[in-house]
């Protein structure tokens, strides 16, 4: 605990209305549905989980629906018949922030379970083309199975390192969702007061996130658009991230509209400084979307 309390006191710098902030780890993670379109519509997909006694409310995205009071232990045919997708509204953001079109052809380098690169698929209509990559094999086979009980059919997995990968087309599209440290999800137990879902892990996170960002630009056509995000709070897997990245490939960063609360990307923190236009990115945080905490870039390689 005395490690959390540290990054909190380092991150009430810069998260708006923190005692807010502090009272929602308290709450634990709701359960949010997105619906999968390519296999049903909106409409139907609701009354199907009305039907199977799926209490919900709405959000501002359409596909997406918040689920009140589900039992964990009940298994939902809305699922095997690929109807739904279990996906947090912030997990969704991203791939709103990449706006895939159905005649491209995008790569998702870190790409299991599958949430994203399904989503795209959604997007694109299950049509042009998706890579879907990952680096560990049961991973490869949650990815899977979640394209196939999805109904996608323009989607190829493969399985590599992601900084390492080499393929021989370039891409329009490619979206980094980085593996982080994930403080994005952190919660606290409000009996116990431990912390859920925490990753205090050593590894050098920044190393391979900067890896992975220039690999992805590098596999854009010119003129192409990458989107990076990562569901943890940390500027150094974030800004820090996008910053290295722009001094080091000629990229430039693009505003995104979406209709949900978020804050500018942070442009200074301590004595380190980032290019300006880091204020372009976005971050979404737990307590003003009653979701996972994200941070998204959207990057144009110039042409």
């Amino acid at each position: 605990m005395s490690d959390f309390l540290r990054l909190l006191n380092k991150y009430e710098k810069f998260i708006p209305d923190f005692d807010n902030f502090l009272k929602h780890l308290y709450h634990p993670l709701p359960t949010y549905f997105r619906i999968n379109t390519i296999k049903i519509d909106i409409h139907s997909a609701k009354e199907y989980l009305l039907n199977e006694g799926v209490e919900f409310s709405e959000t501002k995205l359409p596909e997406v629906i918040k689920v009140i009071n589900l039992d964990k232990d009940k298994s939902l045919l809305s699922y095997y018949l690929g109807y739904i997708y279990p996906q947090t509204i912030s997990s969704c953001i991203p791939v709103i922030a990449l706006s895939p079109k159905q005649d491209e052809t995008i790569l998702d380098l870190c790409a299991a379970p599958g949430g994203k690169t399904t989503y795209i698929a959604q997007l694109m209509n299950d049509n042009g083309l998706i890579i879907a990559n990952d680096r560990k094999k049961r991973r490869i086979t949650a990815l899977l199975s979640n394209v196939k009980r999805l109904g996608i059919t323009n989607t190829i997995v493969i399985q590599g390192r992601g900084e390492h990968l080499m393929l021989p087309i370039k891409f329009d599209k490619v979206l980094v969702d980085a593996p982080c440290s994930g403080q994005g999800k952190y919660r606290i137990d409000p009996i116990s007061g431990r912390v859920k879902h925490m990753n205090l892990g050593k590894t050098n996170l920044s190393a391979i996130q900067k890896a992975l960002i220039k690999k992805g630009f590098d596999m854009l056509r010119p003129g192409g658009t990458l989107v990076y995000s990562t569901c943890t709070l940390n500027i150094e897997e974030n800004e820090e991230v996008v910053d290295h990245l722009l001094k080091k490939r000629e990229g430039k960063l693009q505003a995104f509209d979406i209709n949900l609360p978020s804050c500018n990307g942070i442009t200074s923190f301590g004595d380190k400084r980032y290019d300006d236009s880091i204020k372009l990115c976005k971050r979404f945080y737990p307590h003003q979307l009653d979701s996972v905490g994200f941070f998204v870039a959207k990057i144009i390689k110039k042409p």
